[in-house]
């Protein structure tokens, strides 16, 4: 497999991280540089990992790992949705709290995030090991490439939040149980 397809796949498999990136940016009203790296980092590392624990997992279990990823993502993404947008009702009815008692870069929620957005990088790997390719440079590529497009996201949704205001808390909840929605339907689509 070339560098460019290998570039490609990494563009398709942080798609998803992009979008959340681009969400956290929305949904905070206070984002400086440490939060923008902790996104990239985190969403980097884990596209970069799940690739790795994939190909070592190898055609053993990869029927089990297809089966369920679209679940965890689902779960994940969907419950940190909706926790967002009751965050955001209260923040609607009690404006006062707005920004200061919310921090969404947490390292629960980026953990959370991570896992959630890598889970088809986790399948990638899997297939990763039955073709004639370098795990490790595929890995450093992908990691690379989410986090650029990651910092980014963040900052183009720093962007976006403060034109809407108190409502992008409401708008990032929906588009992660959107994009959550995305990911089990696409999987529904292939069976």
């Amino acid at each position: 497999m070339d560098y460019l397809t290998i570039v490609i796949i990494a563009l398709g498999l942080s798609a998803d991280a992009f979008a959340v990136s681009v969400t956290n940016g929305m949904c905070s009203c206070h984002i400086n540089k440490k939060n923008a790296f902790a996104t990239a980092f985190t969403f980097g590392f884990f596209q970069a990992i799940m690739p790795v624990f994939g190909f070592f997992l190898g055609r053993t279990f990869s029927d089990f790992i297809s089966q369920f990823q679209h679940w965890v993502a689902l779960f994940l993404l969907g419950f940190i949705g909706i926790n967002m947008i009751v965050e955001a009702i209260k923040e609607y009815r009690h404006p006062e709290g707005c920004c200061n008692d919310h921090n969404i870069f947490t390292a629960k929620n980026l953990v959370l995030q991570g896992i959630a957005t890598s889970i088809d990088a986790l399948a990638a790997g899997v297939s990763f090991a039955v073709m004639d390719i370098n795990i490790l440079s595929a890995a450093v590529f992908i990691g690379a490439i989410t986090f650029f497009c990651c910092s980014l996201g963040v900052m183009i949704g720093r962007r976006f939040g403060s034109l809407l205001g108190s409502r992008a808390r409401l708008v990032g909840g929906v588009l992660l149980i959107v994009i959550g929605l995305k990911i089990f339907m696409e999987h529904q689509i292939q069976l």
